[in-house]
Formats: structure tokens, sequence, C-alpha cells
């Protein structure tokens, strides 16, 4: 049975297996009837726009059916346990897609199911399906400009991560991926507070990888060929006034004019939802392909659901 929980997992042959198969079900772009009877049990146990809707989109897409749990309509209000919740809904589905609050609940849950079970963000650890979505994003981006995430022959592509640095599932399940990736170097730009984890820092030295911490937004553009951003997640903190400190402290907004210092054949991407990190004026950049990741969302998640069901 295959499970997708961490993207330690995947190899760089099985990443590149995904991209080609979201490229095809992207140009093709249309509904097929290769997962008819098969079934997705989504569980989100924390809210989600576009996780939640892309992996029901590919389901739909592909021809099969979707049954959706919320923590608030489920028997985890009753006090079930998350253990008996996975046994209970394998006797529904052929596939799981799960969301939750708690770091490592994905395994837990992992270790329970006799279904497929696929982790769709677990507190602050990783998001690898969004991880997937974004490198795909990363190479088909980035060969416009010519640049080749997979060859060896060419300069460091630059990756500037920008904001929570510390919380960002994405990010992390993402520069794991990024690591497998020739000549690929690293800015990380972070509020106070929201350092990047001790344990990808030393995995980053461990391969020396080149990563720079302590660097101003300005001068990273410069050289910068993906710009990531992504919010100051709220609902990490203990308090919602540490929440408002940090926030209040955060310089690290983009805008037209900081964009002013950036290359012309950059991307910016964002795993959304946004809250002020990103101006809505950028949107008109057309640098800007967080939209983009959206749609790609589906068909990565397209790619993944067939892989797996008709193994």
């Amino acid at each position: 049975m295959y499970h997708i929980i961490s993207v330690l997992s995947l190899s760089l042959k099985r990443i590149l297996f995904y991209i080609s198969k979201a490229e095809k079900f992207k140009k093709e772009n249309i509904s097929y009837d290769i997962l008819k009877n098969k079934t997705l049990v989504n569980i989100f146990f924390e809210p989600s726009t576009r996780t939640s809707c892309s992996f029901q989109t590919a389901m739909i897409k592909l021809g099969g059916n979707i049954i959706n749990i919320t923590e608030q309509f489920s028997s985890t209000q009753k006090g079930e346990s998350l253990q008996d919740t996975i046994k209970t809904v394998t006797s529904y589905g052929d596939i799981i897609v799960l969301r939750h609050p708690q770091k490592g609940a994905a395994q837990i849950a992992a270790n329970v199911s006799s279904i497929p079970l696929i982790n769709a963000g677990d507190g602050n650890g990783e998001h690898p399906t969004q991880a997937l979505l974004d490198i795909f994003t990363i190479k088909t981006e980035l060969i416009k400009f010519n640049l080749d995430i997979c060859s060896k022959d060419r300069n460091d592509i630059v990756v500037t991560f920008v904001g929570d640095l510390k919380n960002s599932r994405t990010i992390h399940s993402l520069i794991h991926i990024l690591c497998l990736f020739p000549k690929i170097t690293f800015n990380f730009i972070n509020p106070r507070g929201l350092e990047m984890p001790v344990e990808i820092i030393n995995k980053l030295n461990w391969h020396n990888i080149i990563f720079i911490e302590e660097v101003k937004l300005e001068e990273a553009l410069k050289t910068t060929d993906v710009l990531y951003v992504t919010r100051i997640q709220k609902e990490r903190f203990e308090t919602e006034q540490e929440y408002n400190t940090i926030m209040l402290e955060n310089k690290y907004i983009i805008n037209n004019n900081i964009l002013q210092h950036a290359k012309e054949k950059m991307i910016i991407m964002h795993p959304l939802p946004r809250v002020n990190e990103i101006h809505v004026d950028v949107d008109r950049d057309p640098r800007a392909v967080y939209f983009e990741q959206v749609k790609n969302g589906v068909y990565m998640r397209m790619a993944i659901l067939d892989s797996i069901l008709n193994q």
C-alpha cells in the first residue's frame, strides 16, 4: 500500500513522474472515467479552500466519487479518536486525504489505515502534495526563461523564501524536494522568531547546500529566480498578542515598489491564503504565478490520485 505522508519518501524519479503526468492532464484539460467506482474520503480537521477543493475537483475530473468529513460534523466531537475515525472510514472509500492540526497525525492515521492515505497538512509538519504542485509550477514556469531545474549545465537557481519560515509546512516540504535538484541556492527572510527550523538548517549544512539567512529583501531580489512568500500563521501562535506583535514588526511586504529591485525574469509564488504579505496590485504583475499554482494543484492531484489508485 502506498501512502504519501512526507516528501522524504519521494525519490526524484517519482517526483518527475508526477510532474510528467500532471503536465499531460493540464495539456489535455478534459474529464476521464479512469477512477469510476473509486471513492475519495476527504477528512479536514483544519480549514481549507484550495487543498480540499482541488482534491475534490481532481477526483471528479477522474470520474470518481467523494465523501467529505469535517471535524464539526464528525464523531471526534463525541470524543472518538483519530485512529477509530480512520478505521471506520476505510469501510467507505478507496483512499483518504487527511488534514489535521497536529504534527505527526498523518503518520498516526496511516499506521491504522487499510487504504492509501495522503497527508494534506499536519500542523507545522509537512504538506507534501502542495510541495509537488509547487515544484510542478517552478519547473513549468522557469522553463519559459530557458531555466531547466533538472539541468546541471546552468547557473544556480536562487529561491528566496519570505515569511513564517518556522511554521510553514509548505516551505518545509518544498525545501526537501528542491534539495533533490542540482545547483539550488536559498535565501531565508523572516520576522524575528520565525526562523527556519534547525533540523532543516542542519540538513542543508550536511548536504553543503548554499543558503543565506541574514540578507535584505531588496538585495535578495536582485538575484532571485523564485520568490516564495507565505503568510504569518496566526493559528500556530499560543496567544493573539504574540501574533499581533509579530504582525506589527513584519516589514516584509511584497508590493510594486519592492519589486522594482527584482529581476524581470522571476516568478512570485504563494501557497495562499494571503493576509497582507503580497499587495493585491502585484496580482497584475506578469511575474505573479500564485493563482496558476492554484490551477496546477488540480492537475498534480489528478496525477497523484491516478497513480496511487491505478497501481
